[in-house]
């Protein structure tokens, strides 16, 4: 693995990142196929749209279509059509998401299937496996992401849980070449945050996620959390933020020494008929004031939805249920954030990362 920082302005850092299968420019958003596919979307026209990663899920694919197909397709890859890099979650999320149907243990964790109540044990040995099958350029170690709010009693508990499944972890085979990230965890609370990156540091990784984050906590605590521990994380190391968010919150984390991003957000409001636009803002477009609108998603977009169609007809099919219309809105959003990061790249590289910043500011 080779992570190089080319520029950097302020805490603001633009590198490159290397993977088995291919080059990421950083910093970088990633689209979330949770299931081995970005929803709505093929793989040719996520390269055209210059993803250069994508998200898959461990627990979900472990349950559907499961490691005999994965073994017998070749891994994630070959299955799914994606030649790019991938990076897998371990299935941590899931413990928090699926609270009410899991059961912790010191080796990890019991779930009862969201398909069909089927019970099945996931820990830190099972989730490395599973991703080692997948072929994941990137492997998340085995963690618990803890709810908002939680106690600090609560909180410390599932931490000294997380490092141990993190330190066996990172005992697991890998495949040659390919990547391992530390989570670190901690709830919103200062210490824990401080300990968690110190211990997962002494472990060793390729690099480092911060966990638990954007699950209901305010923004304002969310970057305090970053503010608290990036410093304690390694400089020459990339760093991700899990789960997050907002055009806006993105382009503040960057500030603070953040590398990577995922978020099911540009696909959701897609689906729910909605498009960023300018500096973040929404645009309902769904809504009946646009049923004469025939003018572009955003008329300063490039993307093959603004170059061709206008709110009016996407409204039209998202109110007639025609699957074309969220397919359109997703092409967007999803632009939007890939240029977003573009744009963050260019600004670095070029010493003007406080002038797009200005243009985000969070209030």
């Amino acid at each position: 693995m080779s992570f190089k920082i080319l520029k950097t302005a302020g805490n603001a850092r633009r590198g490159v990142l290397t993977t088995p299968h291919g080059t990421i420019q950083t910093p970088i958003f990633m689209p979330v196929g949770t299931r081995g596919s970005v929803k709505a979307m093929t793989p040719r026209e996520l390269e055209e749209l210059d993803a250069q990663i994508i998200l898959g899920n461990t627990y979900h694919l472990f349950l559907k279509p499961g490691l005999e197909i994965m073994e017998a397709a070749g891994g994630l890859h070959n299955f799914s059509g994606w030649h790019r890099p991938i990076l897998t979650d371990c299935g941590g999320f899931q413990i928090f998401s699926l609270a009410k149907l899991r059961k912790i243990e010191k080796d990890g964790v019991w779930f009862s299937s969201h398909i069909d109540g089927s019970r099945f044990f996931l820990g830190p040995k099972e989730s490395i496996h599973i991703q080692k099958v997948l072929g994941s350029d990137i492997v998340m170690a085995f963690d618990e992401c803890t709810p908002y709010p939680c106690s600090h009693a609560d909180a410390l508990k599932s931490l000294k849980q997380t490092i141990e499944w993190e330190k066996i972890s990172r005992e697991q085979p890998m495949r040659e070449g390919h990547l391992m990230f530390g989570i670190v965890q901690g709830s919103t609370y200062r210490d824990l945050r401080e300990e968690s990156a110190r211990e997962l540091v002494k472990i060793g990784f390729e690099g480092y996620a911060i966990g638990g984050l954007s699950v209901g906590e305010p923004e304002k605590q969310m970057f305090e959390c970053l503010d608290w521990t990036v410093p304690c994380l390694p400089a020459d190391k990339p760093r991700y933020l899990m789960g997050a968010g907002t055009p806006k919150q993105l382009i503040e984390s960057v500030a603070r020494g953040i590398d990577m991003f995922d978020c099911v957000l540009p696909t959701r409001m897609a689906r729910h008929g909605s498009a960023y636009v300018g500096t973040g803002e929404i645009i309902p477009v769904k809504a009946g004031r646009y049923a004469k609108d025939f003018t572009p998603v955003d008329p300063e977009c490039d993307c093959y939805c603004c170059r061709n169609f206008t709110k009016a007809y996407i409204r039209h099919l998202l109110n007639v249920q025609e699957i074309t219309g969220l397919r359109l809105l997703t092409i967007h959003n999803l632009h939007y954030y890939l240029s977003l990061m573009q744009q963050v790249r260019e600004s670095i590289e070029a010493g003007k990362f406080e002038e797009l910043r200005a243009k985000f500011a969070v209030l």
